[in-house]
């Protein structure tokens, strides 16, 4: 898959441990996948975000595991299950994936698509009321 990156994701990735790496490739991977359209930056100093009309996704490697936060509001559905924190929170929930854990990579850019499809229809702020 081609696609253009942001050198500073790259740095950010590369500076992780393999397995992180390798984690933090495959979501970046799906969220292209998901649309063409995506673009990718750094936020908060250091942390990769995804977006496309607004905020898609972003990584960020804890000690044990890569936090992939969803910027949905919680409003794309979960029908797989892969949440794994945040289910209250009213801008982002996360997927935790640990070392030696695969993906569940069509639940992961179905949510992707759809969040995507919200931000093209205004994002979520806007539907959710």
């Amino acid at each position: 898959m081609t696609y253009v990156t942001d050198p500073r994701v790259d740095d950010y990735i590369e500076a992780l441990p393999d397995w992180q790496q390798a984690i933090c490739r495959e979501v970046r991977d799906l969220v292209h996948g998901a649309d063409p359209e995506v673009a990718e930056t750094i936020k908060r100093t250091v942390q990769p975000y995804f977006v496309l009309q607004g905020n898609i996704c972003a990584l960020l490697a804890a000690k044990d595991h890569v936090n992939v936060f969803l910027y949905d509001g919680a409003i794309v559905p979960d029908p797989e299950g892969i949440i794994t924190g945040g289910h209250d929170n009213k801008t982002a929930r996360t997927v935790a994936v640990r070392r030696g854990e695969t993906i569940n990579a069509p639940a992961l850019t179905a949510m992707f698509e759809q969040i995507i499809a919200n931000n093209r229809a205004g994002g979520w702020r806007k539907l959710k009321h």
